[in-house]
């Protein structure tokens, strides 16, 4: 499929978010240093390794006095556009939600463009699935894991909810449910965007990774939500998504969040009273988050 010049342009804007925010870098600012100072506050068990690569690792913060039964788990996926960031900036996703009494994993996995997007969606699947597997050790409840995620991190939740977990000899409903926060979920507006200089996609990887096409496989509620502020491109994506999921008889709500955009959404969850840490809490059980 060829673009117009300008159908290009519009296409590239749409999705070029560091242009769009041109304050971004002081929100990875932020993003690094509230979580350096939440894990100097809350020690966690920190690059637990899940596969070979230095970024196949996993840090996990548990409620500091843990009660019976073993806390829920929330999975939290960085986002990046899949070649940038890294999981440590985003550990201040887990504060309000050990306060409430949950485990938080932050995933690292691999980035384009040294492995393709194949290889970074399996590597989810397989953190997903050492998270399960190590339960017991690691000291919470496999019977209550969520996933939430953001921008590419969305769009990897989103994947494993297509994932057939029995297949690894897991449980169908290994998933109990997922909130994405500006996620992608169709990848063919990527494939055709500048992004594909560096992911390499081809028709097929996009059509095999786009969420919006694939049945999701566990029967479990799903939250999105999208800033107000953000493109276009990325309402449609949430939008679409949530009519997939509805035309699949999924529970699925989908929130716009006055004011924010792509980058202060996820900020966002260091507030208690956030409709994602709100949703998130509510399905893992829990009375809510603290302020």
């Amino acid at each position: 499929m060829s673009l117009s010049p300008a159908d290009q342009a519009a296409l590239d804007a749409n999705y070029n978010l560091r242009a769009a925010v041109p304050e971004h870098p002081a929100w990875f600012e932020r993003y690094a240093a509230t979580s350096a100072a939440f894990r100097a506050r809350w020690p966690g068990r920190l690059d637990l390794a899940y596969g070979d690569s230095p970024r196949q690792m996993i840090d996990l913060f548990l409620p500091q006095d843990p009660q019976p039964p073993r806390p829920p788990l929330l999975v939290f996926i960085h986002g990046g556009y899949w070649q940038a960031l890294d999981r440590k900036d985003f550990s201040f996703v887990a504060e309000r939600l050990v306060e409430a009494g949950a485990a938080a994993a932050l995933v690292g996995y691999d980035l384009a463009p040294a492995v393709d997007m194949d290889t970074i969606v399996g590597q989810i699947r397989h953190a997903i699935a050492w998270l399960f597997r190590n339960a017991g050790a690691q000291g919470f409840d496999p019977e209550r894991i969520c996933l939430a995620g953001h921008s590419a991190g969305g769009h990897l939740a989103a994947m494993a909810l297509a994932t057939d977990w029995t297949a690894s000899g897991l449980p169908a409903d290994l998933i109990k449910g997922v909130c994405t926060i500006s996620g992608v979920f169709d990848l063919e507006p990527i494939r055709l965007c500048y992004l594909n200089e560096v992911l390499r996609l081809d028709a097929g990887q996009a059509r095999r990774n786009s969420p919006v096409l694939l049945p999701p496989q566990a029967r479990c509620p799903v939250m999105l939500t999208v800033g107000e502020r953000e493109t276009e491109a990325f309402h449609r994506q949430s939008r679409a998504y949530a009519d997939a999921l509805r035309r699949a008889n999924l529970a699925c709500e989908l929130a716009v969040q006055p004011g924010l955009d792509h980058f202060a959404i996820v900020m966002a969850m260091t507030d208690a009273a956030n409709p994602a840490v709100r949703a998130i809490c509510t399905r893992l059980g829990l009375p809510g988050a603290t302020a």
